[in-house]
């Protein structure tokens, strides 16, 4: 029996490095040279651009540093492997009420399946309301309302191939769509999520949104066309078609790094302190730094949040995030109601608050 325990611990102890050395390795090989070949920010130059908003408000609290803290429902968006830690089935909704009158909506489930894994289903709005429409000829509007928009549907999986080390992945459908036309695309989420052996510190890494191309298509591209001018006598009003051009999605990788102070440090089991940094490298613009803290008292009944977002990046709007949480237990049920408070610079503060329910 006692040889039996040593071969384990043995065999734990060399797949904790080996995935220590797979996400270094992943990170020299990827991010490493992005880092140094981006000259430029290429802002606005994806499409989708709401795929980057966002989930949860302790996430949004903590700075937006949570690849490697995600392990709720929410880590479907910021690192789908985070689900494999959950031991319950669980419900997530949260509501942004983002700037200029615009709203993002987001709901996802996920059910553990013991040894098989963890799945999980998302599901994500943005409603920009109706816009009045406007023309080369009337700048002003038209007196005509327009309805734009974008969804997101996704359905995720995460395992725990140790009790160390977890990996998983999401397969997402995105649409986006403006008047009568629209573009849609297909992306994939992967993600690994590690503790070490040294105090328990975590390690992450994410890919996210990797897919095809988006193109809008649609019967506004339909016009009428006159294909020789000088030439009179020809048909003025030739159907044509207006090609637009195809954008990628907005790719994010990320690698964290996060450590309990007070349990694995100091010793404490009367409080939680975590505190997680992650860096962000986005294909539409520079590279950042996402930095956060956490303090829980009370078996968690109460935490409270501080952070800060796109740190190094000098052309950010605002940075400093603040939130707060409660939890409570109901007839077995678990419920968690988190708020953040996040600076958005010339786009002033919004809040936001999200609904956890485990059960």
């Amino acid at each position: 029996m006692k040889r039996s325990h040593t071969t384990k611990g043995t065999a734990g102890f060399l797949t904790g490095r080996i995935c220590t050395v797979v996400i270094l390795l992943l990170w020299s090989a990827v991010a490493v040279p992005m880092l140094h070949a981006q000259t430029i920010g290429r802002v606005g130059t994806s499409a989708a651009s709401f795929l980057k908003i966002g989930v949860g408000s302790r996430a949004l609290g903590m700075g937006e540093a949570y690849t490697t803290i995600a392990e709720d429902a929410s880590a479907m968006y910021w690192n789908p492997a985070g689900i494999a830690a959950g031991t319950q089935a669980q419900m997530i909704y949260s509501h942004y009420d983002y700037m200029a009158d615009i709203n993002y909506d987001f709901g996802g489930v996920i059910f553990p399946m013991g040894d098989i894994g963890t799945f999980g289903a998302f599901a994500g709005s943005l409603d920009f309301g109706e816009i009045e429409r406007t023309t080369v000829l009337s700048p002003n509007g038209t007196g005509e309302k327009v309805s734009a928009g974008s969804v997101v549907f996704g359905i995720s999986y995460g395992r725990a191939l140790t009790n160390r080390f977890k990996i998983g992945g999401s397969v997402k459908y995105i649409r986006e769509s403006i008047w009568h036309s629209s573009a849609a695309g297909f992306a994939l989420d992967i993600g690994v999520l590690y503790t070490t052996f040294f105090k328990n510190v975590k390690i992450g890494m994410s890919i996210s949104n990797f897919g095809t191309e988006m193109q809008m298509n649609g019967r506004d591209m339909l016009v009428q066309h006159d294909i020789s001018e000088p030439i009179a006598g020809n048909n003025e009003n030739l159907n044509a078609h207006l090609d637009t051009d195809r954008f990628p999605l907005p790719i994010l990788f990320r690698i964290g790094m996060s450590s309990n102070i007070a349990k694995d440090f100091l010793g404490s089991e009367d409080y939680d302190l975590i505190v997680a940094v992650d860096a962000v490298h986005p294909n539409d613009n520079y590279e950042y730094l996402n930095i956060g803290s956490e303090l829980s008292l009370f078996r968690r009944l109460i935490s409270l949040r501080g952070g800060f977002r796109q740190l190094l990046l000098a052309e950010r709007e605002g940075g400093l995030t603040l939130g707060a949480g409660v939890e409570t237990e109901l007839n077995g049920n678990v419920i968690t109601v988190d708020y953040a408070y996040i600076d958005l610079g010339r786009f002033d503060s919004h809040n936001k608050i999200t609904i956890m329910l485990s059960f």
